[in-house]
């Protein structure tokens, strides 16, 4: 099975030369695809000075699903993997990826693990039951899919900076496709990693993603309510406690709360024309069919 492997990135040249070295290490014959934010850390020189990445897409765009979606663009392999640029894939992770595809596996996840003083953390399967569908729940920085299935489902939904996997998640669920865990498909973030990222976090957008990716894939209903203000209520109560822990002040508390309803309410009202606009099982109408002008530079060593 050919496979090709797309690293998004965004001021992260150390890290992802060190990602790429491991990648070059572990699966020496896949298709490599950087796809490369506005960076402004030399990762363009870096990348182009190697000869183990097939090609390097330049976007304008700070956003991880605009990323993927770009390298799903050129991509030519029968599965597409999605990698962090600051994750090393292990050992193993190329055979036990093609082995679960090869099994009839649609979609292939493993662990993240962190390496931290004295060893290392490692996380599991996440599966949430919502609404009428079980949700199995993984990371966009180390994922497999057959490429009938990313396909069917056109990519990421673009609207979101943060949240894209899960909202996948969701709708691969809708879609009747499951999510394969494999503890050998595994990649390894180093504790002293600490260069640029792709996702913006803020808790505007935090809310203003799982209010929209809840409301798009199930409508208005008494569980989106209830998951929606559970999040929030948790938050709150933290952060109170570091009000009262004398780590945060009661006018970031405020700040914070109107940022939550404020996204609270433009993702569920943009939630709901997303999910007008796309009736169908993908629910996606900001995916890979819906433009055609992400990349504003591409150097391709397939065609050179």
């Amino acid at each position: 099975m050919e496979l090709s492997v797309v690293v998004p990135t965004l001021n992260g040249r150390d890290r992802l030369a060190v990602a790429l070295d491991a990648l070059a290490a572990v699966a020496p014959d896949v298709e490599v695809i950087v796809v490369n934010g506005p960076s402004a850390d030399g990762t363009t020189g870096m990348v182009r000075d190697r000869d183990d990445v097939d090609v390097l897409v330049e976007i304008a765009a700070r956003n991880v699903n605009v990323a993927r979606n770009a390298g799903l663009e050129v991509a030519e392999g029968d599965a597409i993997a999605f990698i962090g640029y600051d994750h090393e894939v292990e050992p193993g992770w190329r055979e036990a990826a093609d082995e679960a595809l090869a099994g009839g596996a649609s979609v292939v996840t493993g662990p993240l693990r962190r390496t931290v003083r004295g060893g290392a953390t490692s996380d599991g399967l996440e599966r949430r039951r919502i609404a009428d569908r079980e949700v199995s729940y993984f990371n966009g920085r180390n994922v497999v899919f057959a490429r009938p299935v990313l396909d069917e489902l056109d990519g990421f939904d673009e609207y979101l900076e943060t949240g894209g996997a899960r909202d996948a998640a969701h709708r691969l669920a809708g879609m009747g496709v499951d999510v394969t865990w494999r503890g050998d498909v595994a990649a390894r973030r180093r504790r002293e990693a600490t260069d640029g990222g792709i996702e913006r976090r803020d808790l505007g957008w935090k809310y203003r993603s799982l209010a929209y990716r809840l409301t798009k894939n199930y409508g208005v209903r008494p569980t989106v309510l209830r998951r929606t203000i559970s999040h929030a209520v948790g938050d709150a109560a933290g952060a109170m406690g570091d009000v009262l822990g004398g780590d945060a002040t009661p006018t970031s508390w405020a700040r914070n709360g109107r940022d939550v309803v404020a996204g609270i309410s433009s993702g569920a009202s943009d939630g709901l024309v997303a999910r007008a606009r796309d009736r169908s099982p993908k629910r996606n109408p900001n995916g890979v069919t819906a433009r055609a002008d992400r990349a504003v530079a591409r150097y391709d060593r397939r065609t050179d």
